[in-house]
């Protein structure tokens, strides 16, 4: 989200800088324990810059490596946006010469880190921009004020039908996370189930280089996918199964349906931005792996509810454009036509 915006800022002729410690904070090690994040960015050897292997970065777009998140460290700007509780934490104290703070808000479950901490950076004084309205409500709720949800958006231009809804095998896509709150074990159960009563059914899971420990032959597992092949991934199956615990604005179910997949998903939260049950999807309860598994048989024995709910979710999702959120994220950061503390009227 945050090269998504940086290419397209840049693009409207903003002068951008993203900012990649070397040392985020001084909690990197026991983060990298609990959420699997690598300390250091990939740094391209040619250059000495930051890498990133799935999206290309515009060339006006200043790919910065720091020391640390110290002052010292940090362009001076207009505006200056944590895009984390640590970044945010770090960012408290710069002086008004590196900017207005803003504060890109992804998630909200205590489990991204110390509960009193990640709260304390809600209500530090940045302008909160939650990626979704559910996420806004969750922050106004908690006591936090100057709160403008910026929904995200899904480039349509990449993520698009290849395959006809109506030519699609019963085959399930999803996301595969040894993240806790991704809760992929109960998404692999509820695939168990399915198969137990449909034998034929096949299922491809994507994710990190290290996947589940024990794979059922009639599960393919591709790691590390670029986006043409996940693009494809999606094209290839009928249904995309997300069983996350929470998500500020669950992307990958977004870019599935914007595939063409009818989406079985749990009632993470950020997904009612654009996932409403028996309309554009099918929705239960997070952790209730039966009922993930019963909405997932549902549209594996009825072909007629999959499709229409592939095509309401597919016209749902292309309300959900980058430009949308660029033009709404750019006037808050210019502080231009913004209301905070009023959340959308969806």
């Amino acid at each position: 989200m945050v090269y998504e915006y940086a290419n397209r800022l840049s693009q409207r002729g903003h002068r951008i800088n993203v900012v990649h410690p070397l040392r985020r904070s001084p909690d990197r090690l026991s983060l990298k324990k609990r959420l699997g994040i690598p300390p250091v960015l990939a740094v391209n050897r040619l250059t000495g810059l930051p890498r990133v292997g799935w999206l290309d970065i515009n060339p006006k777009v200043n790919m910065l490596l720091v020391r640390s998140l110290e002052e010292r460290f940090i362009p001076d700007g207009d505006a200056i946006v944590a895009s984390a509780w640590q970044t945010a934490e770090q960012s408290m104290g710069y002086p008004p010469r590196k900017g207005r703070k803003f504060y890109l808000v992804m998630d909200f479950e205590p489990w991204l880190g110390p509960k009193d901490r990640l709260e304390a950076t809600w209500r530090a004084p940045f302008h909160k921009i939650p990626i979704s309205g559910w996420l806004g409500q969750k922050l106004i709720q908690s006591g936090v004020n100057h709160v403008t949800p910026v929904p995200i958006g899904v480039d349509h231009e990449r993520f698009r039908v290849l395959n006809d809804f109506g030519s699609r095998l019963p085959k399930v896509a999803m996301l595969y996370s040894r993240l806790n709150y991704k809760d992929s074990n109960s998404g692999l159960r509820a695939l168990e189930i399915c198969r137990a009563r449909h034998p034929g059914l096949e299922a491809t899971l994507f994710g990190p280089r290290e996947g589940p420990r024990r794979i059922p032959s009639w599960i393919t597992y591709r790691s590390n996918v670029p986006e043409k092949t996940l693009v494809d991934i999606y094209n290839q199956c009928a249904i995309y199964l997300c069983s996350s615990m929470a998500e500020g604005f669950a992307l990958p179910p977004a870019e599935a349906m914007a595939c063409g997949c009818a989406v079985v998903s749990t009632d993470c939260g950020g997904i009612r931005e654009y996932a409403e049950h028996e309309i554009t999807a099918l929705l239960s309860a997070p952790g209730n792996v039966e009922a993930l598994a019963s909405n997932l048989t549902r549209l594996l024995e009825d072909e007629d509810l999959r499709s229409r709910l592939a095509r309401a979710g597919y016209r749902r999702i292309q309300e959900f454009t980058w430009q949308k959120a660029v033009d709404k994220f750019e006037e808050v950061i210019s502080n231009r036509k913004v209301n905070p503390d009023v959340l959308p009227g969806k």
